[in-house]
């Protein structure tokens, strides 16, 4: 096996975790569901790859746990589609995967497979317009094709966008700012992870599609608008020569959804908002139906000067930490990145005190955090997003931005 492409998957699992944690914790239950459902996916994956790995046994316990918590969030806090289905949707055939030497493992992976209400979230979120920082042109085309025409519909003579493209550097506020959009008007927010609906451990990719976008105008019998976010589109509609039936089949039935609802003929507050990364993988058919395509840009020095106070503001600063040179500092970091500086600068003084055996007295504190931490810790933690895939993002916005 290649232990290269098998770290890289647990990387990429450990990353999904972590942040179903956080977004857990902070309770963005719907958007936990989902971080979870990769987690879980992405170890599946790599149990069937790697058959023999001596960690597979660990992936699918972890893989337990985060299923678990998946049905705990939805039976607390509701979050299932308008009309939850009481079957699950079938995956493929797992019999041979070993793990440890017995045939555990496949019983366990079938017991991990994701129901349709897994895979769709419907919540109401609590986000903000102004937890959005910055992006300002971004917010107003949003506003402008979903805001403005349910407020005042009677405007819009020749009906208005439905079909919204956001594409960017990832962890620059792409799933934020949908769901602030859908608390804007106090709408349904249906979030969809297209690289679960397209996975070949879920299968019925196309049932999935339909199930979807009825759900979808079965709720807007509320009279309430609905959102349907999709993030990582491109895995659902990138572009064709590599793909098999079953692909091409989940791909013509989101076309043909989506034409459906961009039907001029009638007045529906149903709106479909993608996200990716990778817009350069989309295929030209499905650009025409999404009339909106927003670059989400990474942030300005403003920007990171108000995100560094926002996740600064619970942690104990040193009087030589100046935002404004913080913001300097981080040119070229994204969003997330910047809340990642903030933890990991936090930790320097956390392991420090540990390190003093000091920690198990709780009157003693860190210390406060330094301008030197955050220094130190940039230069040990470089930008996610490397200079080239900026201009990429830029030339590609270029040619096919439409605000």
């Amino acid at each position: 096996m290649s232990v290269v492409a098998a770290r890289e998957l647990e990387e990429d699992a450990r990353k999904y975790a972590s942040e179903a944690i956080r977004l857990d914790s902070q309770g963005a239950h719907g958007m936990a569901i989902q971080m979870y459902q990769r987690a879980i996916s992405t170890l599946i994956k790599l149990v069937h790859l790697y058959p023999d790995y001596h960690l597979n046994r660990h992936y699918l316990e972890r893989a337990t746990v985060y299923q678990e918590r998946v049905k705990a969030i939805q039976q607390a806090h509701g979050l299932i589609p308008h009309d939850q289905p009481s079957e699950e949707l079938p995956v493929e055939a797992t019999t041979n995967v070993q793990v440890g030497g017995n045939t555990k493992g496949p019983q366990v992976v079938q017991q991990l497979k994701a129901s349709f209400s897994e895979l769709v979230i419907k919540e109401k979120p609590e986000v903000k317009w102004d937890d959005v920082i910055g992006l300002e042109d971004c917010k107003g085309a949003i506003r402008e094709s979903i805001v403005f025409p349910f407020l005042r519909p009677d405007l819009f003579k020749l009906g208005w966008p439905r079909g919204i493209l956001l594409f960017g550097p990832p962890g620059c506020g792409k799933t934020m700012i949908a769901a602030a959009t859908a608390a804007e008007i106090d709408g349904y927010f249906i979030s969809i992870d297209a690289a679960s609906i397209m996975s070949k451990w879920l299968g019925e990719g196309e049932k999935n599609v339909a199930k979807l976008f009825n759900n979808a105008r079965k709720m807007l019998s509320d009279n309430k608008p609905v959102i349907i976010f999709v993030d990582e589109i491109d895995s659902l509609l990138g572009t064709r020569g590599q793909e098999v039936g079953g692909e091409v089949r989940v791909r013509d039935q989101f076309l043909r959804e989506t034409d459906g609802i961009n039907d001029k003929g009638k007045n529906l507050h149903l709106y479909v908002i993608g996200a990716t990364n990778k817009p350069w993988s989309l295929d030209p058919p499905f650009l025409r139906r999404f009339v909106k395509r927003i670059h989400v840009q990474m942030p300005d020095s403003n920007a990171r000067m108000a995100q560094f106070r926002i996740y600064t503001a619970p942690l104990t600063l040193a009087e030589d930490v100046n935002l404004e040179a913080l913001a300097r500092l981080s040119e070229g970091y994204s969003g997330s990145d910047i809340k990642d500086i903030c933890q990991s600068a936090q930790l320097r003084v956390v392991r420090e005190l540990f390190s003093s055996g000091k920690a198990l007295d709780k009157e003693t504190q860190p210390r406060p955090i330094a301008l030197a931490d955050f220094k130190e810790v940039m230069r040990s933690r470089r930008p996610s997003v490397s200079p080239e895939m900026r201009r990429a993002y830029t030339q590609w916005s270029d040619s096919f931005t439409a605000l």
